[in-house]
């Protein structure tokens, strides 16, 4: 999508500091972090948010989990919180797939 921010810094239109990337996902620090480790994994596949994955995306999903799972070991994390927001009420303000990965503190329940 010509105006996504996340479809901008996958492309490499936008700077980021890169923590993984491949075909289909990319990761990267984000830019706010809320936690001494915090970074987001993005599809280079633009979808708007968790409803609107669809079957076809299953295997998409599951990757982006791997990339969250490979990260959080070669950065040594072992505990850690995996987020994603899905519409405005629920903090989104980036209408792009992702999956915040925070880490390296003590998360507090309930979270928001």
């Amino acid at each position: 999508m010509a105006d996504c921010l996340f479809c901008k810094i996958a492309a490499g239109e936008i700077p980021s500091k890169k923590v993984y990337e491949n075909d289909l996902a990319y990761a990267f620090y984000d830019i706010d972090p809320k936690a001494p480790t915090h970074f987001l994994v993005i599809p280079k596949e633009h979808i708007v948010s968790c409803g609107a994955v669809e079957e076809s995306h299953e295997a998409l999903v599951g990757h982006l989990f791997h990339v969250i799972s490979k990260v959080t070991k070669d950065l040594g994390l072992t505990d850690f919180r995996v987020v994603s927001n899905c519409g405005e009420q629920a903090g989104q303000s980036v209408f792009h797939l992702h999956f915040h990965v925070l880490g390296g503190r003590d998360m507090t329940w309930p979270p928001g």
